[in-house]
């Protein structure tokens, strides 16, 4: 890409942005070395990485690039044995760490939601665990070596220690002594040379033996070494010597690890430089509240509310335009001031940004394109008096441009023709456009003429568009309106200034027919315009107030759905409570019975008391049923014999007898006891044919007890039994049962093996079983049915 297009964008601001936000100086020189590419796919794959760093930054925050160095100096110097520093060390060590903990982040987050293509680069990232806990168990977090470092190092130092404490004790017992103190001129001990000395005034110096190792400025005080502690002092010196020796071994050892590991490490810099710039560019697009642009080559773009990226992004006009679908080219007029030239940057730079890898500060379904280059011819000047050395610049740049550009290009040309005779300006303008648009390509341009609108207006793939400027306040919107060319608006300035209407009426009359007939051509565009976005403006606030209705009654939807589950459970909780006290009376009731049948002797036989504990058992709380009226409408009157229909067990049967507000209603083999209230007439006992009367089972119903079905056969041949069986089966079936007990007693197991025979052929039974304790044992057989 040409570097004057950088430059007249200002392109090396957005890079300077962006290195604001990377977070190591390897970020930073990858950010420094920006620039667009030309080929779709390659950045297809710039934007892709841009993207999972946006993702990651949103899901888990900031990558740890903290202790990251660049290293590649010392990496350099460690390739040829030089010796590293214990600072260079500790920041190889420090930079290896930092390496994996990125390399671990960018895996975490891969876990939860997927970025191939950063995971690709993270993985490559070499592991130097071992060397960073030798550097690490050798050098402090000061960049000291440590006693830890080597056995010879500890005693080194353990005997430095110690000859230091022989020295200073020696001396603290030289500076109490009476005759000692009048001779110093501060009671203290110091270093001079790396020799301890104390300060003895001047005149002392014949009396005080030692060595002289420095003066103060007054030459008042002399700094000594007595004689004393001479030797001492020697000894700690041939020490600090071996101490040096010894560190530069321990820092050659070290160095030698790392030169094992330098190529590895060169290319995991180049690896976390990336990564870095990367996250950089999702930082710069989190700041500008951009977004992921769709892209093609195909010379195709929409802006869809896009903003200028170095203006106030609160205050800047969103701009909305579209190229290279129905039109290749468009012509903007307007006045001066009025944005034309942002409008040309914008378009310009946010094509530049998506082709490096950058999201776009605009709305989601913004298109762009990759251009093989763009070309850009955008000056300052805004005075109407241009000399002609300007006009020459800029024709100079026109016609470079004209040699350079091809049919994937984007070219951008700010106040065209400009500088040079109106009539010669315009019609050199509308050639240099003729011979763009002729080579297809993409072009965007500024201009003052009105002979362009005509130009616009009368060929085909061209479009006119203006800035759009408000009369009532004589002040330019900043909006790209893209279909409607630009008004002068003079003559409405200065009406609106005060000029004369006389004046104003005889300037319109100098105006031609035909630009007259333009203008109010124009001036009726605008008007339809303006009401066009007032009633899209209605429609949208239309269409938010619904949106707003709809998650309201989604809300007030899942607060009853949320309100029906409570009140289903607290039901549900009520009821097993209801059972489990209907339960426990139960059994109170059976040892009751059993107590009182052992106390008295009496004669209550085991089947019955199993019978009641079984009704107890399975005893559940009756809901209260709503009661339907009579068909008629009217109140029924209900005889005996009558076929009626028992509302709430939705059953048909024949009322047997009747008992003030209740009636026995057979129903198959059943008897029950039903409100007349839960009775319809269905047909009087006159209309029907007479019927034999069948055995059933007499059952009373009560808001307290449920239906139980049994069926007792003792005394019964085996024939008898299985016609009563076979009937009770399908009676309990069709009356809803889901369990039956079928009591045959014990005696000689004849009767209890016929049946059991029977019921597993019996195509309404799903299985069967004995009873159990409690229930009669092998005296009673209990059926499923299905």
């Amino acid at each position: 890409m040409n570097s004057k297009i950088l430059t007249t964008l200002e392109y090396s601001k957005i890079v300077d942005k962006l290195k604001e936000h990377a977070a190591t100086s390897l970020g930073k020189s990858r950010a420094e070395a920006l620039s667009p590419q030309t080929e779709l796919e390659q950045v297809k794959a710039l934007l892709r990485l841009t993207d999972e760093a946006y993702a990651a930054d949103r899901l888990k925050g900031a990558a740890p690039f903290g202790g990251i160095f660049d290293i590649s100096s010392a990496l350099h110097r460690a390739r040829i044995h030089a010796t590293l520093n214990a600072t260079e060390l500790l920041e190889v060590a420090s930079t290896s760490r930092g390496s994996r903990r990125v390399k671990r982040f960018i895996e975490q987050v891969n876990e939860e939601h997927a970025i191939p293509s950063l995971l690709q680069y993270a993985e490559q990232i070499s592991e130097h665990r071992s060397l960073e806990e030798e550097i690490f168990s050798c050098i402090d977090d000061q960049g000291e070596v440590m006693d830890s470092a080597s056995a010879e190092l500890a005693s080194l130092r353990r005997e430095l220690r110690n000859g230091e404490a022989r020295i200073r004790e020696k001396l603290e017992s030289m500076i109490r002594s009476s005759s000692v103190q009048k001779m110093l001129q501060e009671a203290i001990i110091t270093l001079r040379n790396n020799r301890f000395v104390i300060p003895v005034k001047s005149e002392y110096r014949s009396s005080f033996g030692g060595i002289v190792h420095d003066q103060s400025g007054s030459g008042a005080t002399l700094f000594i070494e007595p004689e004393a502690i001479v030797a001492m002092n020697n000894r700690l010196r041939e020490l600090h010597v071996q101490e040096i020796k010894e560190i530069e071994k321990i820092l050659q050892r070290l160095t030698a690890l790392v030169s094992d590991c330098v190529e590895d490490m060169l290319y995991d810099q180049e690896l976390i430089g990336h990564i870095d710039f990367t996250f950089a560019k999702a930082r710069l697009a989190h700041g500008l509240k951009a977004i992921l642009p769709m892209m093609n080559d195909r010379g195709y773009l929409k802006i869809k509310r896009g903003r200028h990226p170095l203006l106030d992004q609160k205050k800047v006009v969103p701009l909305d335009v579209e190229l290279g679908n129905q039109y290749h080219s468009i012509i903007v007029t307007g006045p001066n001031t009025g944005g034309k030239t942002v409008s040309l940057k914008t378009v310009g730079l946010l094509s530049l940004m998506a082709m490096s890898g950058l999201f776009v500060p605009a709305e989601e379904g913004t298109q762009l394109c990759v251009f093989d280059a763009i070309y850009a011819d955008i000056g300052d000047e805004q005075s109407i008096e241009q000399s002609l050395s300007t006009f020459s610049s800029h024709m100079t740049n026109i016609i470079r441009i004209l040699e350079q550009m091809t049919s994937k290009s984007l070219v951008l040309l700010d106040e065209l023709g400009a500088g040079t005779d109106p009539a010669e300006g315009s019609a050199l303008a509308i050639a240099i456009l003729e011979h763009i648009h002729a080579k297809e390509c993409r072009v965007i341009a500024t201009t003052h003429y009105s002979e362009l609108k005509a130009y616009a207006f009368n060929r085909k793939g061209v479009i006119n568009a203006s800035m759009e400027f408000d009369i009532a306040t004589l002040s330019p919107t900043y909006r790209l309106l893209v279909g409607i060319p630009g008004r002068s608006n003079a003559f409405a300035i200065a009406e609106r200034l005060g000029l004369s209407p006389k004046i104003i009426e005889h300037a319109k009359g100098e105006v031609s027919d035909e630009d007259m007939k333009v203008e109010s051509m124009i001036a009726s565009l605008e008007q339809n315009r303006i009401s066009a976005e007032s009633d899209r403006e209605l429609a949208q606030k239309l269409r938010l107030e619904l949106e707003q209705q709809r998650m309201k009654y989604e809300h007030e939807l899942q607060r009853f759905e949320e309100q029906k589950i409570k009140l289903l459970e607290k039901a549900q909780a009520d009821a097993e409570a209801a059972v489990s006290k209907a339960r426990k009376e139960a059994e109170e009731i059976i040892a009751d019975l059993r107590k009182l049948a052992m106390d008295e002797a009496a004669s209550i036989k085991e089947h019955k008391l199993i019978e009641a504990k079984r009704r107890l058992d399975e005893a559940l709380p009756e809901l209260a049923v709503k009661q339907k009226p009579s068909r008629s409408g009217k109140k029924q009157k209900i005889s005996a014999g009558d076929e009626v229909k028992v509302y709430s067990l939705n059953s048909k049967g024949h009322v047997v007898e009747l008992h003030g507000d209740e009636a026995t209603v057979q129903l198959g083999i059943m008897k029950m006891k039903v409100k007349l209230d839960d009775l319809e007439l269905l047909q009087s006992k006159s209309q029907q044919p007479a019927q034999p009367q069948k055995q059933a089972a007499s059952v009373k119903r009560t808001k307290d007890d449920s239906v139980r079905m049994e069926l007792d056969l003792r005394g019964e041949s085996l024939e008898e039994a299985i016609l009563e069986v076979d009937r009770f089966i399908d009676e309990s079936y069709m009356a809803g049962m889901g369990q039956v007990y079928i009591i045959h007693g014990k005696g000689t197991g004849i009767l209890r093996t016929g049946i059991q025979q029977y019921l597993r052929r019996h195509s309404l039974v799903k299985s069967y079983r004995d009873g159990e304790f409690g229930e009669g044992g092998n005296g009673v057989t209990v059926a499923q049915l299905k």
